[in-house]
């Protein structure tokens, strides 16, 4: 009885963690890239992943989902990188789902003072 409670709390405990880690390619299409500008309305520092804000002339906000706040330190960016009103170009892989304004992030640029992240090696580009 024993060892069928560890074995049961073994398989619950695992499902658990194969839950928390999830595959991009399963919410968004990275087949496909879209393009917005916008100005930053909130920036999300945080991990697992850390999320960009923003408002595009048109008035349609989206989130777009960025790497770990780990990970992005690495890389240069802290949470006072980025400010509220910062304009931005984004560019991202959208979800799957029709009609979300969600993207996730591929490159960004601050278009002030040409700050650029993305397209992988360090990431970072000023």
């Amino acid at each position: 009885m024993k060892t069928v409670v560890l074995v049961l709390a073994g398989a619950f405990l695992f499902g658990v963690t194969a839950y928390a880690h999830h595959s991009f390619a399963s919410t968004y299409d990275l087949a496909k890239q879209v393009k917005i500008e916008g100005k930053m309305v909130q920036f999300l520092f945080r991990n697992p992943h850390s999320f960009v804000h923003v408002e595009t002339p048109d008035g349609e906000r989206w989130s777009i989902e960025w790497a770990g706040g780990g990970q992005l330190a690495g890389n240069g960016i802290d949470r006072n990188t980025l400010k509220v009103g910062d304009p931005v170009i984004v560019s991202g892989n959208p979800t799957r789902t029709d009609g979300e304004h969600r993207l996730r992030m591929v490159t960004l640029k601050r278009t002030t003072d040409g700050l650029t992240w993305g397209n992988r090696e360090g990431e970072r580009v000023d």
